[in-house]
């Protein structure tokens, strides 16, 4: 309990905010980057990965842990609990004579009041999100759109209900889910308000699919891609740079470039190979079988998916290991990291321009991935 002036100063309010830190809800480990920050609500609708058999990925981020599907009823009372959460916050705003806005002279008084939701997680995220005003949610982790179509459609639904100011409900999806979804479900779950996918496409090349162990052909990641475009959602496909390392870096560019001219997603977006113990594709590095590409080689690769792509939406950087380079000792990015990128085919030249810049500079000013995850004993 705390004491704390009104919103005009004019009086002192006893604020109580011990009941926030009882709130709980569950929350998966990963989401995408333009998902993230305070902007979205994370709500987790099933929990790990259903394949976990990805060699550069192998589930390691869930632990491992077997997929569950959670019920609609436990996802519901998630939602509940955001909305008790939020209507505790926005009350305690109105005592405060703010008239129910959620501004930071609240958030001050809340955790003067209880110091300990200063590392609540649930209460943060929901502070937050409130204060950008509650615009977009995640559903976690890392495929929901393999629940029951009829049962996401009802969390989609009961979320929006709960939060009618959600503009924008986003979701992992793999391409085999997709593929396998009809249209007309596709369509549901767009209209009730699911509105972007993000798809992990990692490479168009069915020879480096079947080596990753993917799980998926490139056919059926054109068929899902352009189902996904049809149902109308905003799609985000995600391109693993270096994948195939040096010995199939062409290979893996040049049908990457084919598999996403022929979907046209609104958004590529290029997540750099990340290696680590327990991967498989880590034990191939190691024992000499999978050899990374150089800096300048990995710029080569972007530049031949570049200049082999013919699409309309955007190519976008944003990741910490896309390309970094030192100068006078500050590290600089060659490419802008922000959510939005570069608008094909408009900005392709400029993009291109980039790439020759950053090839132009002496290899040894570049900051080699390896040093970049803590791999420079290998």
């Amino acid at each position: 309990m705390t004491y704390s002036k009104s919103g005009d100063g004019s009086r002192i309010q006893v604020i109580d905010a011990g009941k926030l830190n009882s709130y709980s809800f569950e929350v998966g480990p990963i989401r995408p980057p333009s998902e993230g920050g305070s902007h979205s609500l994370l709500l987790r609708v099933t929990r790990n990965c259903p394949w976990s058999r990805c060699r550069f990925c192998y589930g390691m981020i869930y632990n491992r842990e077997k997929f569950e599907l959670r019920s609609v009823e436990d996802v519901k009372k998630d939602i509940d609990t955001v909305r008790a959460m939020a209507d505790e916050i926005k009350a305690i705003s109105w005592k405060l004579g703010y008239g129910g806005e959620v501004n930071a002279n609240v958030g001050t008084a809340i955790i003067q009041s209880d110091p300990r939701l200063n590392s609540n997680h649930c209460f943060i995220m929901v502070f937050n999100w409130l204060y950008l005003g509650a615009k977009t949610a995640f559903l976690q982790d890392a495929n929901t759109l393999i629940m029951p179509t009829p049962q996401l459609l009802e969390v989609i639904r009961y979320l929006k209900e709960k939060f009618p100011s959600t503009e924008r409900i986003t979701s992992y999806a793999r391409a085999k889910t997709l593929s396998k979804k009809s249209l007309e479900e596709l369509k549901e779950l767009r209209e009730a308000g699911l509105s972007r996918l993000h798809v992990g496409l990692e490479t168009g090349d069915d020879d480096l699919l079947r080596l990753v162990d993917k799980g998926v052909t490139s056919d059926e990641q054109v068929k899902a891609g352009k189902k996904a475009r049809e149902a109308g959602f905003e799609l985000s496909e995600y391109v693993m740079i270096d994948l195939g390392g040096r010995t199939r870096s062409e290979q893996h560019a040049k049908n990457t470039a084919r598999v996403l001219n022929e979907i046209d997603p609104d958004f590529i977006r290029l997540r750099p190979l990340m290696l680590g113990p327990g991967l498989p594709l880590y034990e191939d590095y190691t024992q000499g079988t999978l050899e990374l590409s150089s800096p300048h080689e990995r710029l080569r690769e972007v530049k031949t998916l570049v200049e082999n792509l013919d699409v309309t939406g955007r190519i976008c950087f944003d990741h910490f290991l896309n390309a970094w380079y030192q100068d006078k000792g500050h590290r600089h990015t060659l490419f802008k990291q922000d959510y939005n990128g570069y608008k094909l085919p408009e900005e392709k030249e400029e993009l291109l321009t980039l790439i020759e810049e950053g090839l132009s500079l002496d290899e040894s000013t570049h900051i080699h991935v390896k040093d970049m995850l803590g791999l420079t004993h290998l």
